[in-house]
């Protein structure tokens, strides 16, 4: 291979593939795509991307031997991101012990290695939202996801490679690519449909009398912003950079506000109903997150974000309405 090839697991996800998406952008090809794309659409992330290769997860480990002067730099973004998946055995197969064994590759052979963390980890935010190394292990996930995240940022901290890793607490993330997600697509994915079909959209009533019904507040954060907030460790002067980073806005939205910039992005009067939640989903409900930007901004201060109305707008009128793909 002529230059060091960039891996990317998880490639055909909503993340991953916008990761191929910029760095084709910047003019890079030489990535190795890793997935397993089964029997859906998540295919359709890829088409019109340039890459060298794409593999199955089950067989990157035997690529990888013999080829360690071959890597450049890993983008683990390959994880199960189901929040109530059943599965802990699963869970901890796939994103623990999985995520472990390729870290453990990575830091041997001295490539740089980012992952994909999640805000799942701070539970009910009671402890807040700081990206400090050293307070992760009084977090308190609210479902298994969570758990098996958590655990990766543990096993970095016990092994004492914050100082050579990139791990990213991404908050919740929605935009282009992610029409394979199903359950877990964003509710602005799932609420673009509704709005279209019947004129109006269902919220969850509150399950906690902090908030009134769509009063919820999340930091809802862009896909091509968590793109570019990403590949910025991959730039030669931030090569040196390694930490546990939030990924997010640093500001909260209401599920209203995001509702009704939607009606707005459709041209339509907003129509909204409010139901009980499922009492599964309200014993692990987030009713507030708002990530701590502090640390990153310090670093990376010029990168532009889209404000929520716009990254609306952009998503529902140039991809979904139009049944594109970024």
């Amino acid at each position: 291979m002529s230059k060091p090839v960039i891996i990317v697991t998880g490639a055909a996800g909503m993340i991953g593939s916008g990761v191929v998406r910029h760095l084709n952008d910047r003019g890079m090809t030489d990535l190795l795509l890793v997935d397993d794309l089964k029997l859906g659409d998540k295919w359709e992330n890829l088409v019109g991307k340039q890459f060298l290769n794409i593999i199955s997860k089950h067989k990157l480990f035997e690529w990888l031997q013999g080829r360690e002067s071959e890597v450049d730099a890993i983008i683990h973004m390959g994880a199960c991101s189901d929040t109530v998946e059943p599965n802990v055995d699963y869970l901890l197969e796939n994103n623990f012990h999985y995520t472990v064994r390729l870290a453990e590759w990575a830091l041997t052979q001295g490539k740089r290695f980012i992952y994909a963390s999640s805000a799942a980890t701070y539970g009910d935010g009671k402890l807040g939202f700081c990206d400090d190394e050293g307070a992760i292990e009084h977090l308190r996930p609210l479902n298994p996801y969570g758990f098996s995240k958590q655990l990766v940022d543990l096993w970095m901290k016990r092994e004492k490679v914050f100082n050579q890793v990139v791990g990213l607490k991404y908050f919740n993330v929605f935009g282009p690519n992610e029409y394979h997600k199903g359950r877990m697509a964003s509710m602005l994915f799932k609420m673009t449909w509704k709005a279209e079909q019947e004129g109006r959209i269902q919220l969850y009533k509150s399950n906690d009398e902090r908030f009134a019904d769509g009063g919820q507040c999340r930091d809802f954060i862009y896909a091509k912003d968590a793109v570019a907030m990403t590949c910025a460790f991959l730039e030669p002067q931030h090569r040196t950079i390694c930490g546990l980073f939030n990924i997010g806005q640093g500001k909260t939205t209401t599920w209203k506000s995001l509702a009704a910039a939607l009606f707005d992005a459709l041209a339509k009067e907003a129509k909204i109903e409010y139901i009980d939640m499922p009492p599964e989903l309200s014993r692990q409900y987030q009713n507030y997150t708002c990530a701590d930007m502090r640390k990153f901004h310090k670093i990376f201060s010029s990168l532009p974000m889209h404000p929520t109305e716009q990254a609306v707008e952009d998503y529902v009128q140039n991809y979904l309405l139009r049944k594109a793909r970024w």
